[in-house]
């Protein structure tokens, strides 16, 4: 355990105080130690090692570099007794310096990063960066979920709902396949999802009374359906006024092999389709976008149409 003795014969080396004192300002590595303080790397490194064995500086891998910083949770006494130390010397000429050095190299990783950054100016979406995906996107999105209730119209096995319940109040999960209703409620069950829950039932006739949802969600369903465009009514029948429609499906295509491949009964739909059926249930503030297209062939396309329902009128008070 580090004592006030170890501390001070820790401390009688000038070039151990300039390493303590810069690393009391900012973590650094070996080579911006050995940029600021003009030194050797084993002559550093020997340093640093008895600070480290010594109980003062800790360090941090980050890759093939090593970072150092003075330990957090040194005890009170001893942190005083360091940081007297450099109060002791910090008017002398090479702290004075390595201050200025150290603002240096504090800039220096900054114009680095700036550098990297304008250079992708204006392709940052269009070119690979690390741990920037759509998945961990969404995932990232999906906690900033409202506290609301959603029904998912052809749920499926529910992976959206399931990852939507975790911010979410409630959610109702409608499929009309018996067994994936089965497997959506164990999966659910298994994962303790408990304010799931699955309904049997057409998601052209939902077993779910008006306005009953804050969200709904028709998600790669729509093309299954017989009649689109009372699956997308009733998707707005069970909002509340203020409600979000959120529709995902394919855009129209020509993969004729979609059908017996997919079980797909319309070959996706135009973005006017869309537009005017949520229209016609009069829903506003409707958008509608192609927001992927793959990228293997048939090069299927995705679209996505949100719209609102609108908040109930208030009646006009009488005179």
């Amino acid at each position: 355990m580090t004592n006030a003795w170890e501390i001070l014969r820790l401390l009688s080396d000038p070039t151990r105080v300039r390493i303590v004192n810069l690393l009391f300002q900012e973590e650094l590595s070996v080579a911006e130690l050995q940029d600021i303080l003009e030194m050797g790397q084993s002559r550093i490194s020997s340093h640093l090692a008895l600070l480290r064995s010594g109980g003062l500086a800790t360090d941090r891998k980050d890759g093939k570099r090593t970072y150092y910083s003075i330990v957090e949770d040194l005890p009170g006494s001893l942190r005083v007794l360091v940081e007297a130390a450099v109060k002791a010397v910090e008017s002398s000429e090479e702290l004075r310096r390595d201050r200025d050095l150290l603002r240096r190299a504090i800039e220096k990783r900054r114009a680095i990063s700036e550098k990297y950054f304008d250079e992708i100016a204006g392709r940052l979406g269009k070119h690979y960066c690390p741990g920037r995906s759509w998945d961990a996107i969404g995932h990232f999105l999906l906690y900033l979920t409202p506290s609301i209730d959603i029904a998912d119209l052809g749920a499926g096995e529910g992976m959206i709902s399931m990852l939507l319940a975790r911010q979410a109040h409630y959610v109702f999960c409608i499929d009309r396949s018996a067994k994936m209703v089965e497997v959506g409620s164990r999966i659910a069950r298994e994962n303790g999802v408990d304010n799931l829950e699955y309904k049997l039932g057409d998601i052209e006739k939902v077993p779910l009374p008006d306005e009953c949802v804050d969200l709904s969600l028709l998600s790669q369903s729509l093309h299954h359906a017989a009649h689109p465009q009372k699956a997308v009514s009733e998707a707005a029948r069970i909002l509340r006024p203020g409600g979000l429609l959120v529709i995902l499906d394919l855009r129209e295509h020509s993969f004729e092999k979609a059908r017996e491949m997919y079980a797909d009964l319309w070959l996706g739909f135009r973005e006017s389709d869309l537009y005017s059926w949520m229209r016609t249930c009069g829903l506003q503030k409707i958008e509608t976008q192609v927001v992927t297209r793959e990228a293997m062939e048939p090069n299927f396309e995705t679209l996505l149409a949100v719209a609102r329902k609108p908040l109930a009128e208030r009646p006009l008070p009488e005179r």
